[in-house]
């Protein structure tokens, strides 16, 4: 007893459009996410020369040699959306010094066997994703839905 579906390949239409809109949707709101990220971190940064302000940023795929990364986002299987936020970087080298600070150690070198305090830590990097994460995952959660509305409506 054969039966027939109607609409079965209209569904699978909108099914083969799907991921190329939810990428998209999620492209746009990874990126807002990113930017206010990044605007936050640049808020808390303790700043002397300014590079290390100017460091902070993000890219699709890797960071400059030497930064800190956030996180990566590789959102499709495809592997074409991982987004990185970094801090740091050949001019800001010492991103992670001032993010987690230093313990008090012997110097070596030309001030060898003399005793370095170390410093204390100034997060501004981690602080800021941790305020903003929240609001990035619900971001990403009505982009997918989004996604799906647009698609089951034919858009």
């Amino acid at each position: 007893m054969a039966t027939k579906v109607f609409g079965l390949d209209r569904l699978k239409r909108k099914l083969k459009r799907f991921p190329a809109v939810v990428e998209a949707e999620i492209k746009a709101a990874i990126e807002q996410s990113a930017n206010e990220i990044v605007a936050l971190a640049k808020s808390l940064v303790p700043t002397d020369s300014g590079d290390l302000r100017n460091s902070i940023a993000w890219t699709y795929g890797d960071a400059p040699q030497g930064a800190i990364i956030l996180g990566k986002v590789k959102s499709s299987s495809s592997g074409n959306l991982r987004i990185t936020v970094f801090a740091g970087g050949p001019d800001a080298y010492y991103a992670r010094f001032i993010e987690f600070g230093t313990a008090p150690h012997l110097n070596g070198g030309r001030f060898a066997g003399s005793k370095n305090p170390g410093t204390a830590a100034q997060p501004f990097f981690y602080p800021a994703y941790r305020a903003s994460r929240k609001r990035a995952r619900g971001r990403v959660t009505r982009a997918v839905n989004k996604a799906a509305k647009r698609v089951a409506a034919g858009g």
